[in-house]
C-alpha cells in the first residue's frame, strides 16, 4: 500500500487555521521558494501534508530568529539540492545561533536595566508608604 495515498493532506484554510499564516503569505512563500513544491488536487487547490506543517513550523522558527527572507530562501533552496549542502547549512544555522546569542545578551543587559530601575521605584514606593502610615500614626 502506497503510504502516500493514506497521509493526511490539508487545504490552505486548514493550513492557515494551524499555524495562523493567511493564506496570502502561504501562497508568497511557495511563490518565492520558501515553500517546497505543494501538491495539488486534480482541480489544482493546495494539499499540504503533515511534512509541509513541520516544514512551516521551523520556517517560524528561522523567523523569529530575525533570520532575513533572502537567508531563509536560501536554506530552503539548499535542502532541495541535498545532503552535499549540509556544511553550508550548518554555517548558515551558525551564522544565525551567533546573531540571536548577540541579541539576546544585548536584551538581557537591557531587562538588568529595566530591573535596577523597578526595584529603585519599588524601594522609593515601599519608602514612602511606610512615611505615610508612620506619620498618620503620630497624628
Amino acid at each position: 500500500m502506497d503510504m502516500n495515498l493514506t497521509e493526511t493532506r490539508y487545504t490552505i484554510s486548514e493550513v492557515e487555521a494551524r499555524t495562523g499564516l493567511t493564506q496570502h503569505t502561504l501562497r508568497w512563500y511557495e511563490r518565492i521558494g520558501l515553500m517546497p513544491h505543494v501538491d495539488r488536487s486534480h482541480s489544482g487547490q493546495r494539499r499540504f501534508t503533515d511534512k509541509d506543517l513541520g516544514w512551516l513550523s521551523f520556517v517560524g522558527k528561522l523567523r523569529a530568529t530575525g533570520m532575513s527572507v533572502a537567508d531563509m530562501v536560501r536554506y530552503a533552496e539548499l535542502v532541495r539540492e541535498g545532503d552535499h549542502t549540509v556544511g553550508e547549512r550548518r554555517e548558515l544555522l551558525e551564522r544565525t545561533r551567533r546573531e540571536v546569542r548577540a541579541r539576546l545578551a544585548e536584551l538581557t543587559d537591557a531587562l538588568d536595566v529595566l530591573d535596577f530601575k523597578i526595584n529603585i521605584y519599588a524601594m522609593n514606593t515601599q519608602t514612602t508608604s511606610a512615611e505615610t502610615v508612620a506619620g498618620k500614626a503620630r497624628l
